[in-house]
């Protein structure tokens, strides 16, 4: 029985999540997001588990060249798009979809020779004001696409929602709005989000780029992810190191932030900020305990934190622990750190052993259920 904390990947989950896309989607095609290496779930297994996705998303060019170099021959949407001669001819050579949205990148186009042209999509600003053109430049837009050899057309237009995980909130109506008074109706356009696809259905266009729901998250503030019939991929686990009873007036961890009520049994686990678990998670996280939702007490270190058994009195050293995943949502816990579960799938580092389970397709010509190091 191994003490290093674990990711329990399971692959049945990530069909199934991409499967509630696909019905959220009808008529519309579907790119999965799998940049930041599967949002932390292992870009290569991911893939292979999403292979009914019509494409995949990256932010950059060497994500995209990493799954060509495995031989995935899904279209490949760069959402970044390029920045350099070598990024414009790789994206060229390897039959990338390549995201425009400065025009130092179409200059890039314009000027490079290209030996196949490459499909362009063009982002329009309409209200996240971080990438894109203004809708009003897209006309001297058309003109310059339309006059560049590099380009292979028709070009598809793109934008982003900022407040898509708000249900109340109009922003996102009218950032539809912005693009729709541009990009005429029998244009290829790319709108949704996670939460664009699930809550707003007129932002679903022709294609949709879902992420966070294929890993099992809810992109909606004050949800999880069962709200939506999403199933957890990421189950983090670890193993109690250690058990105590302290007196009552006793403090614990660095800083002495918590101090025991009363005499009190706590159990040390054998995972913290080292592994991914957020070290801003605050007393009274939830941790289950052999099943059991346990309290987390005094601070996160490096590689332990610690939990009151008071509700787990028989549990003992080498009992499993839940930090969030089946039986846990990853909302509460990124809720009770003051983050995001993005954030928290991404987190997860190097030294945790990664279990992949009901995997469809391996790289290394491994078994389906196998345990690596993540990287």
């Amino acid at each position: 029985m191994g003490f290093a904390p674990e990711a329990h990947i399971d692959h049945g989950a990530l069909r199934h999540n991409l499967g509630v896309a696909r019905e959220a989607a009808r008529g519309s095609r579907i790119w999965a997001v799998v940049k930041a290496d599967a949002y932390g779930h292992g870009i290569l297994a991911a893939t292979a588990s999403l292979a009914d996705a019509d494409g995949f998303a990256v932010a950059r060019v060497d994500e995209g060249v990493r799954l060509r170099d495995a031989a995935i021959d899904h279209p490949v949407l760069v959402l970044e798009g390029a920045f350099s001669r070598s990024e414009i001819e790789a994206a060229s050579r390897f039959g990338f979809d390549v995201v425009v949205h400065h025009y130092s990148q179409l200059d890039l186009l314009e000027k490079t020779v290209l030996s196949v042209p490459t499909r362009v999509w063009v982002k329009v600003d309409t209200g996240m004001h971080r990438l894109g053109f203004l809708p009003e430049e897209v006309p001297q837009l058309r003109q310059r696409l339309s006059l560049c050899d590099n380009v292979r057309h028709p070009s598809g237009w793109l934008t982003h929602l900022a407040n898509a995980d708000d249900l109340q909130d109009p922003y996102t109506e009218r950032q539809l709005a912005r693009l729709n008074a541009v990009v005429d109706r029998h244009e290829e356009v790319s709108i949704a989000n996670s939460a664009g696809l699930l809550g707003w259905p007129r932002t679903r266009g022709n294609w949709v780029r879902p992420g966070i729901m294929l890993y099992g998250s809810s992109p909606f503030v004050g949800e999880s992810g069962s709200d939506r019939n999403l199933r957890p991929v990421m189950t983090l686990k670890a193993r109690i190191l250690a058990t105590k009873t302290l007196r009552r007036g006793e403090p614990i961890g660095y800083g002495g932030t918590y101090v025991c009520a009363e005499d009190t049994k706590i159990g040390v686990v054998g995972a913290g900020y080292g592994d991914g678990y957020p070290r801003h998670a605050t007393t009274g996280t939830p941790v289950l305990v052999a099943g059991t939702r346990v309290p987390l007490v005094g601070r996160v270190s490096m590689d332990m934190l610690t939990v009151d058994l008071g509700q787990c009195p028989n549990a003992k050293v080498g009992d499993p622990v839940t930090l969030w995943g089946e039986g846990l949502p990853v909302e509460e816990i990124a809720c009770s750190a003051g983050t995001i579960s993005y954030e928290l799938f991404c987190g997860i580092t190097a030294r945790v052993d990664v279990i992949h389970r009901d995997q469809t397709w391996d790289a290394d010509g491994m078994p389906r259920v196998r345990r690596r190091k993540l990287g």
